[in-house]
């Protein structure tokens, strides 16, 4: 915990030198030089695409990698990446993809064919502990080779067929498997600067490193300082490098909100990852021009540990859900335009919407909480909530500790961690209840449910269901159409909310603070950007309040 209060005094020193000195501010400078300063909330915990499961990681990974496909900003739908065009059976089950000629590593070496085929091989390793490694599991048999079922990788449905095509079979037809690839899990890696730094399924070596690093992407990692910053510049070696206006990214890792509003205010970022919850309402009244907010395809929730004996019990879980009101939260807390959320997919998710899990009754939570065996929370054992350190976690940590004291009598206890000690953890099962946000990967409600299936990388709930496994992994997929498979997905959702594993608390609004030189943003619901999209107009002046 004490390593972001180092970083952000170490910006709040360099804002005032800088203040003092009278020198030029970053983005006046970003402006001239092409150089992009973005907040990215946390530093991130590694740089391996087939080991991160994080927003501030994907923020840095989509500019120093790239996938088979890219995604239109204005509409979300599959664009070409490395593969310049595909082909897809008439079954929907075999797709061929072909490669561009002039994609290139960052070191020029050819990206081929083979290096897909020996990544998605690698992110398939049990040791290596991909948490997303089921988002392969679409691929014939890669789920079957993951689990050690099936031990030759030729049986699984990658086939290179020469250095420029790639073939995948999948097991059933899968309407959103052009959305995967452009996730990290998915990404390419090079193959002889991983085995140069150790074995393939090895964890935290030094191939992620400034110097060592070899990405695809249209940057190369220049430097990674920890707890300060994170800078990629501009690779020469990409293939759409001309169409690269930005020289260089800055990314910022400041946990601190209010710090980072401060650090907008003067210049210091062209784009701040959040805003301070109390700040929303004035900057939407007094410089609207500077407020960017859009509709976010993400929840925030609370993660229950159900391996804790007391939350064991779906009667406590679903006590603790009911006595929240998330109506009073994101009206007098969170201020941003969220929705309360009592289903986890968000509604309008493709044409889904689930129905609704739970609701606010108190009366009934008290009632749920006393057949569990704690009349008026007597006997209820005190309970930690963590949450990872932001002011903005702590706020809701608080209301929500209060409800549950004043609604059913149980005394909580919070805890907040920084970004890395807080994911190890969630991810060992060290916590009872934990805070929780999950952004969807791609537009459709699988990336919501398949997480909760058992045993699933990000799971981390010890839940555990076997007819929802049936209906997410077997019964969806081997749909005849969108409806049935909406229709298998619902009851799934049904038995998750039922069982209550998790506690949705609202749907987010995305929310940060944009500077008006940064040009080519496309509003969106994964708030997904291309870099090589974006431009700096050098007419603007860092301060844009005064």
């Amino acid at each position: 915990m004490k390593a972001p209060l180092k970083s952000t005094l170490i910006i709040l020193l360099c804002s005032l030198l800088w203040a003092c000195s009278g020198g030029e501010s970053n983005v006046t400078i970003g402006n001239r030089e092409g150089i992009l300063h973005l907040g990215n909330g946390t530093d991130p915990q590694e740089l391996d695409p087939h080991i991160v499961t994080g927003v501030p990681e994907h923020h840095i990974l989509t500019a120093l990698l790239e996938g088979l496909v890219l995604k239109d900003p204005g509409t979300l739908e599959p664009i070409p990446g490395v593969a310049e065009r595909w082909d897809i059976s008439d079954d929907g089950k075999h797709y061929r993809f072909y490669l561009r000629h002039d994609a290139r590593w960052s070191n020029g070496d050819p990206v081929t064919a083979n290096d897909f085929a020996w990544s998605w091989w690698r992110a398939l390793q049990p040791a290596l502990g991909n948490q997303y490694a089921y988002m392969l599991f679409a691929i014939k048999n890669a789920e079957a080779y993951y689990k050690g079922e099936v031990k030759d990788f030729e049986r699984v449905g990658i086939k290179v067929v020469d250095d420029h095509t790639l073939e995948v079979a999948l097991t059933n037809p899968t309407p959103y498997f052009l959305q995967l690839l452009d996730h990290y899990s998915f990404f390419p890696v090079h193959r002889a600067t991983i085995e140069k730094f150790g074995k393939a399924d090895e964890r935290g070596s030094q191939w992620t490193r400034p110097g060592n690093f070899v990405g695809n992407g249209p940057y190369s990692l220049s430097e990674w300082r920890l707890f300060k910053r994170v800078i990629v510049s501009k690779n020469p070696y990409y293939w759409d490098a001309d169409k690269v206006t930005i020289n260089a990214i800055h990314f910022h890792p400041t946990e601190n909100v209010t710090t980072e509003e401060r650090m907008f205010r003067s210049g210091q970022l062209h784009r701040t990852a959040s805003i301070p919850i109390d700040k929303v309402a004035t900057y939407r009244k007094q410089h609207p021009e500077l407020l960017y907010t859009q509709a976010y395809l993400g929840n925030y929730f609370y993660r229950f540990n159900t391996k804790v004996q007391h939350l064991s019990d779906k009667r406590v879980r679903r006590a603790l859900a009911m006595s929240i009101d998330s109506n009073a939260i994101v009206k007098q807390v969170t201020k941003g335009d969220e929705l309360p959320a009592y289903t986890f997919t968000p509604p309008d998710t493709l044409g889904y919407t689930a129905e609704d899990g739970f609701h606010y009754d108190p009366e009934q939570a008290r009632q749920l909480l006393a057949e569990a065996g704690y009349p008026g929370g007597k006997g209820f054992p005190v309970t930690e909530l963590l949450y990872n350190t932001s002011e903005g976690h702590r706020k809701i940590a608080v209301a929500i500790q209060q409800m549950w004291y004043e609604q059913l009598g149980i005394k909580i206890v919070l805890n907040n961690q920084d970004w890395k000690v807080y994911l190890n953890s969630v991810e060992n099962g060290d916590y009872a209840i934990a805070r929780a946000g999950w952004i969807g990967d791609y537009v459709d409600p699988n990336t919501f449910l398949d997480m909760w299936v058992t045993d699933g990388g990000n799971n981390r709930t010890g839940w555990s269901n076997a007819r929802y496994d049936k209906l997410i992994l077997k019964l969806a997929p081997e749909a005849a159409d969108r409806e049935e498979r909406y229709r298998l997905m619902r009851e799934a959702e049904a038995l998750l909310l039922d069982d209550m594993p998790i506690l949705p608390l609202y749907i987010y609004t995305s929310k940060s603070l944009v500077h008006p030189s940064l040009k080519g943003l496309q509003p969106n619901l994964l708030d997904y950007r291309l870099y090589k999209q974006l431009r700096l107009d050098a007419s603007y002046s860092g301060e844009v309040i005064h």
